[in-house]
């Protein structure tokens, strides 16, 4: 009896990689991308699998334990979200050149908009720059079909394919038809040959020859992929518009024309935007006076097409050259265009009533904000009291809110709460200005990209406080363990690895451990921190700031409630609210004061210690 289950894209991307026998899984969370890995564990379990799986503590270590198992003819894949292939960008570049043995799938998830990133940066450029093939999927169940697809070019050319997944597949819901899963997985072994595992530039001549010879027959096969390259072109017809659109966007503007009957305007899916099907393209536009171009994030398919004065998109200004292309966009851009060209515009989209319901709700607007209960506000505010004029890098992780309590200042990418320090820090000393810095970075984002940074801070005599906000959990992307935990990706027992340690390693002689939750202890030990920065024999300090997340230990975190409530002499002077700004205390018109929500409250007692005026007391 078949099985189907309505699957999260990313689950439709796991079940491609099960049932294409995929023997090694590898990741580091990030959205959109976080949840592939967990179910991929949780068809491993269900189906009683031997895969191994693994949280790699970056993305570059993802990618590397990937490439080894299949160089050793095992199937492997890894995924990261787009800013993460960065991470992964030296490895890329060189898998690339040397190739693989088994097949390997890099899923590099893209966010347009962006939702939950640093760019919108877009993967398939990334493909194009290492030369790589990318797949690009319009829905979950072709994300799920396209996994398959990667492994086997993989395995047929010998080289690493990436699937490029956006936000909109990665987190829609598909009805899955579950296959059989392939369980003739390949024993390792290793065939040694220094001349392309270890290349020198020489022999990476000759390997790039290899790989543009590859890709020139990878295109020739993407020109007949007619599951995923295809058009709706009626023989020797001619039209005056048609479009080009790949991956979300194709989805959009196919449901927008079937919805609008408009069979006068053909359209052309891409879904293997590298290596271009150049042939299917210019078959498409030889049918059409104009095409219009709408894909996601920036110009790849229409880099790609000749005739540029007949092309329209993101170069001619019909497209927007940033932002998630939502369906009220792409509607508007279509319609736009056909109107450009005095054709008949698509229906106009009614939406008023539904905007004028929403607005008669009266809804406020909360910018994002960090959990009521929070270790690290209680961190932040102690920072700010102690160093109110100090410069303030953090980092890449929930506790970018910190910006919220006035006590972040910068926030670049994965670790360069350190790297900023240390140049602020040389930049003024060599004006001779002794400018306090303090920077904080997450548990997890430390061991993710951290220890470089700090190893070159120490040895090149950099001075500041560095403040590791150790929360015991990969909190913003869903609650992963770190390998301070000392547990696995599969729940199973890994070698603890503590900060501590990790810090002294890398040459630190000043390390303190606090609970921020005693503010006074984390006060204290900032002020002694920053004496031992300023010593003639000082050098970098680091806190570890350590609290149970409040979500993921919801026990553990708050062992002992306090419930607190806010007297009548209060004045309202806002300290708490611009200061401390926990979400659970806003101003109450009625009262004419602040006053604390007991739906959010945590009853944490955090605030006690924050009233400047004693207006805080516990109930």
């Amino acid at each position: 009896m078949s099985r189907e289950g309505i699957l999260l894209g990313n689950g439709a991307i796991a079940l491609g990689l099960v049932e294409a026998g995929c023997q090694v899984v590898t990741s580091y969370p990030g959205t959109p991308s976080s949840e592939i890995l967990p179910e991929v564990i949780r068809l491993v379990k269900s189906e009683g699998l031997d895969t191994y799986v693994e949280w790699s503590t970056n993305e570059k270590v993802a990618l590397d334990n990937a490439f080894a198992a299949s160089i050793t003819g095992k199937r492997a894949a890894c995924c990261m979200k787009q800013v993460g292939l960065n991470v992964a960008a030296d490895s890329l570049m060189s898998v690339a050149y040397t190739g693989t043995v088994g097949g390997l799938v890099i899923i590099s998830c893209d966010d347009p908009g962006p939702h939950s990133s640093q760019t919108e940066q877009d993967t398939r450029l990334m493909a194009r720059l290492a030369k790589v093939p990318v797949l690009d999927p319009s829905s979950p169940q072709e994300a799920r079909e396209m996994v398959g697809l990667a492994l086997d070019i993989s395995e047929a050319f010998r080289i690493p394919v990436i699937l490029r997944p956006a936000i909109r597949v990665c987190h829609a819901r598909q009805n899955i038809q579950f296959g059989s899963i392939k369980r003739d997985g390949k024993a390792a072994s290793f065939e040694k040959d220094p001349g392309r595992w270890a290349a020198t530039p020489r022999f990476r001549l000759i390997l790039h020859g290899e790989l543009n010879k590859k890709l020139k027959e990878i295109g020739q096969r993407f020109e007949g992929l007619s599951q995923i390259n295809f058009h709706n072109l009626e023989a020797t017809k001619n039209y005056p518009l048609g479009i080009i659109a790949g991956g979300v966007p194709y989805s959009v503007v196919q449901d927008i024309l079937s919805e609008e009957g408009r069979t006068d305007i053909p359209l052309l899916k891409i879904g293997t935007p590298y290596p271009f099907p150049e042939a299917l393209a210019l078959a498409f536009m030889s049918a059409c006076d104009k095409v219009l171009v709408i894909e996601e994030t920036d110009t790849v398919i229409e880099y790609f097409l000749r005739e540029r004065e007949r092309v329209l998109g993101r170069l001619s200004g019909h497209v927007p050259l940033e932002g998630e292309l939502t369906p009220r966009e792409v509607h508007g851009m279509v319609s736009r265009a056909l109107e450009a060209l005095n054709l008949e515009p698509l229906t106009p989209v009614e939406d008023q009533e539904a905007a004028a319901l929403v607005q008669s709700l009266q809804l406020p607007v909360r910018r994002p904000t960090l959990c009521p209960g929070c270790p690290h506000r209680s961190t932040f505010f102690a920072i700010r009291k102690v160093k109110p004029k100090a410069i303030f890098t953090s980092d890449i992780g929930c506790y970018t809110l910190g910006l919220n309590l006035g006590a972040v200042d910068t926030c670049l990418d994965m670790g360069a709460a350190i790297t900023l320090a240390s140049g602020f820090y040389h930049s003024f000393a060599q004006d001779h200005v002794e400018q306090p810095i303090v920077a904080t970075i997450g548990d997890s984002t430390f061991f993710h990209s951290g220890t470089a940074g700090l190893l070159n801070a120490v040895y090149n005599g950099a001075r500041f406080i560095l403040v590791i906000l150790d929360n015991m959990t990969t909190a913003m992307t869903g609650m992963q363990p770190t390998p301070a935990l000392g547990i696995k990706a599969d729940g199973s027992e890994g070698k603890a690895i503590t900060l501590e340690r990790a810090v002294a390693g890398c040459g630190v002689d000043f390390i303190e451990v606090v609970d921020p939750y005693d503010i006074k202890k984390m006060t204290d030990a900032i002020k002694k921190a920053a004496e031992y920065v300023n010593e003639p024999e000082g050098g970098i300090a680091v806190i570890i700031a350590r609290h149970p997340c409040v979500i993921a230990y919801r026990d553990e975190a708050i062992p002992e409630k306090k419930r607190t409530q806010i007297t009548d002499d209060c004045k309202e002077c806002n300290f708490c609210l611009d200061r401390f700004e926990c979400p659970a205390l806003f101003h109450d018109e009625e009262l004419g004061r602040t006053d604390i929500n007991r739906q959010i409250c945590a009853d944490c007692g955090q605030c006690l210690a924050v009233c400047p005026t004693g207006c805080i007391v516990e109930a």
